[in-house]
């Protein structure tokens, strides 16, 4: 008979199941391996069954511990859920706030918000990883991650999105070749100075036939670049007078990007939709709208939500 369990305990056994280690659930629940395994056996006593296998390595449920475990989840998420209701009943944020953003966009959007949140809220670790999508992906479903924030969409129903902005790409030309005020059409693109992010970063429709074109044009050069990094990029374009596509986020960083290289492109213009994502049973939402609000109150004197934008799949 089920007398009562402690949510700890509910916690310690979802982080053995994640880790499969003793010594790794521990560390990542801030407690000893001891009392982690003291606490986790005491519930097994309570519910007479045994919920490891111990034997296996890495350790993993038994049969009665697989049907339990779901159960568990739920019950874990009930209780964040009721965590956040006292904590905005209290109107106030404690605990940690972990978030996920995309390398393409943390160099930039994150120094427009991040200090203004962190001060106005210092009850609460944020907890900021830089990561690509599809680890942001993973994270979110296995309850590692708060919120995602990256471009949509993402191929997922198990995740909830939402568009916080639209970001236009601008041509950054490092050679300086063309006139002032003079906007660049796609296919005018010199292909022989264009660099790119690594394929899988490519931009589709229109901006697709430029990462072709530039798989398949011969060049002298013996230098194949393959980075998921904007920053790397704008150095390698500076140094060699080339050409680029940049988020116009990204053009702000006046050490890397000389403002008088940087030209729009004529209509229409290419974007990429920027939003965030969470798990549909995520518990913070009080703290989640207060991260939209800085974040568009930080890019709205910047970005210009036109309705020409041709929204399409964009760096990730």
């Amino acid at each position: 008979m089920i007398t009562s369990i402690s949510i700890n305990q509910i916690k310690y056994v979802l982080a053995l199941d994640k880790t499969g280690s003793f010594s790794k659930a521990a560390e990542s629940c801030f407690v000893t391996q001891s009392t982690l395994s003291t606490m986790i056996k005491k519930l097994e006593q309570q519910f007479e069954l045994q919920l490891f296998d111990r034997k296996s390595k890495p350790i993993r449920l038994t049969q009665e511990g697989q049907i339990l475990i779901n159960q568990l989840r739920v019950i874990h998420r009930e209780f964040e859920i009721l965590q956040e209701l006292v904590e905005k009943s209290n109107k106030e944020f404690h605990g940690s706030f972990k978030i996920g953003i995309i390398p393409t966009l943390a160099p930039f959007l994150l120094p427009l918000f991040l200090n203004n949140l962190i001060n106005a809220y210092q009850g609460v670790n944020f907890i900021v990883h830089e990561i690509t999508t599809n680890e942001i992906v993973r994270r979110l479903k296995e309850r590692d991650l708060d919120i995602g924030i990256l471009s949509l969409p993402i191929i997922d129903k198990e995740l909830f999105q939402k568009t916080l902005f639209n970001e236009e790409f601008l041509v950054y030309d490092a050679g300086g070749h063309i006139q002032e005020q003079k906007k660049y059409v796609i296919n005018d693109i010199d292909i022989a100075r264009l660099w790119l992010l690594e394929e899988s970063h490519c931009l589709s429709n229109q901006i697709e036939k430029i990462c072709h074109l530039k798989k398949m044009k011969k060049t002298s050069v013996n230098l194949e670049f393959k980075s998921g990094s904007i920053l790397s990029l704008l150095e390698l374009v500076n140094m060699n007078r080339g050409i680029t596509l940049l988020p116009k986020l990204a053009t702000l960083n006046k050490s890397l990007v000389n403002e008088g290289f940087v030209y729009g492109i004529k209509n229409p213009i290419p974007a990429r939709e920027i939003g965030i994502v969470t798990h549909p049973n995520f518990a913070k939402k009080s703290l989640l709208q207060v991260l939209e609000k800085e974040i568009l109150i930080a890019v709205k004197p910047i970005l210009k939500q036109n309705k020409k934008l041709n929204i399409i799949k964009a760096y990730s």
